[in-house]
């Protein structure tokens, strides 16, 4: 009797853990989403730029909204203006007439429903990639293979570098920031690694000359998304605001960040 009882008491079990669980979520009013990323890759003109701007959504949405009808600019020192118009209802602007100049200081404007929101930053050079090198016995298994891309920081400046490998082996691609405050001058390296990378798998790497702020605000954004930071629902210890303004009522604050970068791209087949 006590076996069926136990058999009986286990089949309860698992069938309990077939049940669905409704988690309730607080809903907010959306907030405005600036992704203005502008990079000038390497012998490139550069004019050619586009900025994308969204709207929050509830946690289980698959969709993002689109933030659409907003007027968008960017002014530089000299008071030359480029305007952003939508492509379509698709929440991306573009314009084919922008001019990247290094250190250069830019000011991006926009206005949306009513409010107008403002940032300001510097485009940035970068150092370009030296090279590539490829290691076989990486990981913690000994057998993933590691990628690194060297490069030679400019002596004497100071550098900030936002690296991002993409590939098709993850949807994601893997985002890495790096300062020069200990290797001023010297041949360093981003480093990629993923477990089911193969030979013959393609790895874009993009190396983004980045600001001080800029660093500081991907380094905490990075820390919060780690796998150490806990799950989807762990409460972060603070929100990571990035340099947009809301000019016209600043507590209804957006996400995002105005970045303008100089890159240098690598595609490396792994051999």
């Amino acid at each position: 009797m006590q076996k069926f009882i136990k058999i009986g008491l286990l089949a309860i079990l698992i069938l309990g853990c077939e049940d669905v669980i409704d988690v309730e979520l607080n809903n907010t009013e959306p907030r405005l989403v600036v992704d203005a990323s502008i990079n000038w890759f390497k012998n490139t003109t550069g004019n050619e730029q586009s900025i994308r701007l969204s709207l929050t959504a509830p946690f289980f949405d698959q969709a993002v909204p689109p933030a659409n009808g907003a007027t968008v600019t960017i002014t530089d020192s000299n008071s030359n203006t480029y305007d952003f118009i939508e492509d379509g209802n698709t929440g991306i602007y573009r314009t084919d007439n922008f001019v990247p100049v290094i250190d250069e200081t830019y000011t991006l404007t926009i206005i949306y429903e009513g409010e107008v929101y403002t940032a300001e930053e510097t485009l940035k050079s970068v150092a370009p990639i030296d090279f590539v090198e490829q290691i076989d016995d990486g990981g913690f298994s000994g057998e993933d293979i590691e990628l690194k891309a060297f490069y030679t920081d400019p002596e004497g400046e100071e550098n900030y570098y936002f690296f991002e490998f993409i590939s098709d082996v993850v949807a994601v691609p893997t985002l890495e920031v790096y300062e020069d405050r200990f290797t001023d001058g010297n041949q360093i390296f981003g480093f990629y690694t993923e477990e089911d990378l193969e030979s013959g798998d393609v790895v874009t790497i993009r190396n983004h000359g980045v600001s001080q702020s800029f660093y500081q605000f991907m380094f905490v954004l990075l820390q919060q998304g780690s796998e150490e930071s806990g799950g989807p629902f762990e409460t972060q210890p603070a929100t990571v605001r990035g340099n947009c303004i809301n000019q016209t009522n600043p507590e209804n604050f957006p996400f995002g960040y105005f970045r303008l970068s100089e890159v240098d791209e690598v595609i490396y087949t792994v051999l």
